[in-house]
């Protein structure tokens, strides 16, 4: 029995051992609560805040107003005439529709970002000139920092020798023929990375790729401040989000930012994807001279376009590489132009099978223009083993297709259509495919 007082005495020392320790740990987990979280990093870029020119058609003045000096590097390239001023990335704050008009040597300007952690000013030249100066002036006196750009008028003799030897018109044949034995340096726009949702090995749902035109100092059509690149990416991210809901299908974008994506990279990225199906989003215009029109088109590659609006419409997006600066890939020849369109004969047929499945759904929710269903020859819908349609989904150039691309509830009905017509394209394939047809 003398030992029973002995274990009662040390069963009370533990639970007073015990519940001190609680005690404390509970302190010491209020101490932690109450502790502020420490504050997260966020990268600020510097803002270009105003532009604006100077001069005339001898010697001109691009200034850009910036809260913080920058570096810059500037070059010119020929055929058209343009100016590229390449910067470390920028959040650009400028007043709307800046650029649009030019003076003196400069007819109009764009800019964006290119790839992370840079953007880049492309000017239209009104003919041949010279930088003369490109550098970032330091704060000073109350004003911001500013970077200035002069050009001078000169020959297209002295423009051409001024130019580096790889953006010289005559030499861009020798180089492109020339056998490159040094590892690439990527300088040039970026290129489209996976955003959406992500595969797994395992994964064998059907890829979609889903690609807003135009990004970064591509603006595509502007009308009344309103920029084609802004409406179609808000589109696409929209319509991701609604296909992605049932789960049937992984569904990644060649953009999901203000990001300039060359048009051969958007095709190689389709490619590298395994993509099912490949639906360009943009937005139309008629010049103002031009009249009027209105609805949603549906685009498949020819060829040999089918109307010469359609032939007018390619040919300018075709062009959008120029806009983001460098691009001296050649053309397909004649013979690779025949191979290339054995290969996509039946790829075509698909294509042109979903075109008419989004036309059925599309015109149920929108307005379609008097023939929506056209084909061209636009680079973007050259995978040859991709179904590929491109979407222009009205005519910013009129007021009340405008006014529907700007309204969410509009974009929501569209963008359920679009939906609806995927399901039904891979439905049929599916059971094409269990059927052995």
């Amino acid at each position: 029995m003398a030992g029973r007082p002995n274990h009662l005495v040390l069963s009370g020392f533990a639970s007073v051992c015990a519940a001190a320790l609680l005690w404390f740990a509970l302190g010491e987990a209020s101490a932690v609560e109450a502790q502020p979280p420490k504050p997260v990093a966020t990268v600020r870029f510097p803002i270009a805040s105003d532009a604006r020119l100077a001069g005339d058609g001898k010697q001109t003045r691009l200034i850009l107003d910036i809260d913080q000096p920058i570096s810059v590097h500037a070059f010119a390239l020929a055929d058209p005439y343009r100016v590229v001023v390449d910067l470390p990335q920028v959040t650009f704050q400028l007043p709307p529709g800046i650029g649009a008009t030019g003076r003196g040597l400069i007819k109009a300007f764009r800019y964006g970002l290119v790839m992370p952690g840079g953007s880049r000013i492309v000017i239209d030249l009104a003919g041949p000139a010279k930088i003369t100066n490109a550098s970032v002036l330091q704060a000073v006196n109350g004003q911001p920092a500013r970077l200035v750009l002069d050009l001078e008028e000169v020959d297209r003799t002295t423009f051409v020798q001024l130019l580096a030897p790889e953006n010289r018109p005559e030499l861009r044949p020798a180089i492109a023929d020339a056998k490159d034995t040094t590892l690439p340096v990527s300088t040039g726009p970026a290129k489209p990375e996976a955003s959406g949702s992500q595969a797994s090995p395992s994964d064998t749902r059907p890829v979609i790729v889903i690609d807003p035109g135009h990004g970064g100092p591509d603006n595509g059509t502007q009308w009344d401040g309103a920029s084609e690149k802004a409406i179609v990416l808000a589109f696409a991210l929209s319509l991701r989000e609604r296909i992605e809901k049932n789960g049937k299908y992984r569904v990644v974008m060649t953009r999901t930012d203000d990001t300039f994506i060359p048009l051969d990279d958007r095709v190689k990225f389709a490619r590298g994807q395994s993509a099912s199906l490949f639906v360009s989003i943009h937005a139309d215009a008629l010049p103002r001279h031009e009249g009027d029109a209105q609805g949603a088109t549906i685009y498949t590659l020819s060829d040999r376009a089918s109307d010469a609006q359609a032939e007018k419409l390619a040919e300018a997006e075709n062009r959008a590489d120029a806009i983001g600066g460098v691009n001296l890939t050649e053309e397909p020849t004649e013979v690779a132009d025949i191979l290339i369109d054995l290969a996509q004969r039946e790829t075509r047929t698909f294509s042109n099978r979903f075109a008419r499945l989004l036309m059925g759904e599309m015109k149920t929710v929108t307005r379609m223009h008097k023939h929506p269903l056209k084909s061209a020859g636009f680079r973007v819908l050259k995978a040859p083993d991709v179904p590929s349609v491109l979407v222009e989904l009205g005519y910013v150039s009129n007021k009340d297709d405008l006014e529907h691309l700007q309204s969410d509830n509009w974009r929501s009905r569209t963008v359920g259509s679009v939906a609806h017509a995927i399901d039904a394209f891979f439905a049929k394939r599916l059971a094409t495919a269990g059927n052995g047809n």
